[in-house]
């Protein structure tokens, strides 16, 4: 959530911001005319309740019994008046909130300009675009002809957009998510296993709630909602909380399934396992200080392009324009690998540096170790990475001509030291 003192001070700011984002709907100047008026309220309640006090004061030395009757019903109205103001204000913060929390984070003035996704800007890539001696598969093809990806079983169980990985389809995804935390361990990260369904409450600090209600699962009866993804019970290990100084800079990693609801649009990824409505990502996840913040993201990047390296994988780094910039972030860089069978560029990874938009949100301050006035952390999140995207391109990038796939060196602990999958791997 914005700070409502950047609001105030630099509107024309914030207004640009957002037209930046392609979001020039927002109502601004709403949003001053709430604040004005809450403010406003507030000033008149401390007035009245500064009158209140004087007249209860004189209430204790009024002998004459009609003076001091008077007195009390004049504080009588007073009281009243303090509750409808009351009753005013819980109005209009209600609102002006409803407002601010459907407005996203601003983008960092590094961020470059850009309508849409077309504007985004490649930083680097590392590797070359393989070639082959046959024509490679897509994994759509290549993972039903070993045996190992099963999608009409997926629809029979639940229905589109759901699968089965089988045999050494189900291990090497299980190998990748044991492969990826024990490197994210290894650059400095706590792994954390957390809850795969959250409050209402955790949704909104981590910025999911309201602005993406239509694409999230929801247990009404319960009121939980299942993760779109682990940012945030990530965000929700430290709501409400005050962390020393001295305990910062946080590194976590954890593993979860991740569940959403978004509609996919007919003729676009109906093919293989990209888009799904369940899916796995490992996630990494840093609390620090607001002058830590950029260096962290750096450090992140590295550790996400570190995953995609070591699995052997030609990969390039984006970054984000203005117009493609998720809500919570204002500064995010994509790591995309190159998948030979769907033959384009897929994204494993979306780094986000966000600033302290999700700690006002979900309340997460550190004492100075100074002393001082408590402050808000800065908070960044990073896939590292997320399937089943690159499990895509370790299929097709690894496949052979005779349709087996070779298992990537660094996996082959986690699967029993399996080198090669072929029709018949279990």
């Amino acid at each position: 959530m914005l700070d409502i003192n950047i609001i105030r001070e630099q509107p024309d700011l914030v207004r640009k911001a957002l037209a930046d984002r392609q979001m020039e709907t927002i109502p601004i100047d709403q949003v001053l005319e709430l604040d004005r008026q809450r403010r406003l309220t507030i000033q008149g309640t401390e007035s009245l309740k500064a009158q209140r006090n004087a007249v209860s004061k004189e209430i204790g030395k009024a002998k004459d019994p009609p003076e001091r009757q008077a007195k009390i019903e004049a504080m009588r109205q007073v009281g009243e008046r303090i509750s409808q103001l009351d009753e005013n204000l819980r109005s209009l913060e209600d609102e002006l909130n409803a407002i601010l929390a459907g407005i996203p984070n601003l983008p960092d003035a590094r961020t470059p300009y850009g309508k849409d996704e077309s504007h985004n800007v490649v930083l680097h890539g590392v590797g070359e675009i393989p070639e082959y001696d046959f024509q490679p598969k897509p994994h759509w093809d290549l993972g039903p002809a070993l045996g190992i990806l099963d999608f009409e079983r997926g629809v029979k169980i639940t229905g589109s957009r759901f699968y089965v990985l089988s045999g050494a389809g189900a291990r090497l995804q299980r190998a990748l998510i044991a492969w990826m935390l024990d490197l994210h361990i290894r650059q400095g990260y706590l792994e954390q296993y957390t809850p795969f369904m959250v409050k209402e409450q955790t949704m909104f600090g981590a910025g999911q709630l309201p602005k993406f209600y239509d694409n999230l699962y929801h247990d009404v009866e319960d009121d939980l909602w299942m993760v779109p993804t682990a940012e945030v019970p990530l965000t929700g290990l430290h709501m409400d909380d005050v962390l020393e100084e001295t305990s910062l800079p946080l590194f976590y990693t954890a593993y979860t399934p991740c569940f959403r609801r978004e509609k996919m649009s007919a003729g676009r990824d109906v093919r293989g396992i990209k888009r799904g409505h369940q899916f796995d990502k490992v996630e990494m996840y840093i609390f620090c200080k607001p002058e830590e913040s950029d260096p962290m993201l750096e450090k992140m990047r590295v550790d996400a392009e570190q995953t995609a390296a070591e699995l052997g994988l030609t990969y390039r780094v984006k970054q984000l324009c203005t117009g493609d910039l998720g809500f919570n972030a204002r500064l995010t860089y994509d790591i995309e690998v190159w998948a030979p069978g769907c033959n384009e560029w897929l994204e494993v990874s979306s780094v986000s540096n966000v600033g302290d938009f999700q700690a006002r949100r979900a309340n997460i301050k550190y004492r100075p170790s100074q002393g001082g006035k408590l402050r808000l952390v800065h908070t960044l999140n990073g896939s590292g990475l997320g399937l089943p995207r690159t499990l895509i391109a370790v299929l097709e990038n690894y496949q052979q001509a005779d349709g087996s796939v070779v298992v990537p060196e660094v996996l082959r602990p986690w699967m029993g030291g399996v080198e090669l999958i072929k029709p018949d791997s279990k």
